[in-house]
């Protein structure tokens, strides 16, 4: 599935991403298990909270990090996790 820029992004609403103290890292909780996050993919996917497109997360985190031309690296992480269902796109009527 190829993300489109302008659409919003969220979390699927059957999942749930937090630090779990035990992993020492940000993990993505479902009805089955867990899915650890590495910093750079806990970093993209809080940005997927419903506010934020493609270009804004990567506008964002170029800022925080104080880096460029990282936006395919960003499309491909967010094209993963859309085609397994940890996130999914807002389509504004």
């Amino acid at each position: 599935m190829s993300l489109q820029p302008d659409t919003l992004l969220e979390l699927s609403p059957l999942l749930r991403m937090q630090w779990e103290e035990a992993q020492q890292r940000y993990v993505i909780l479902y009805p089955e298990g867990m899915i650890e996050l590495n910093e750079t993919a806990a970093a993209i996917l809080e940005l997927c909270d419903g506010q934020h497109n493609l270009t804004s997360i990567v506008d964002k985190l170029e800022r925080k990090y104080d880096a460029s031309g990282i936006e395919p690296d960003v499309r491909e992480m967010l094209e993963s996790a859309l085609n397994n269902g940890w996130i999914r796109e807002i389509i504004a009527y």
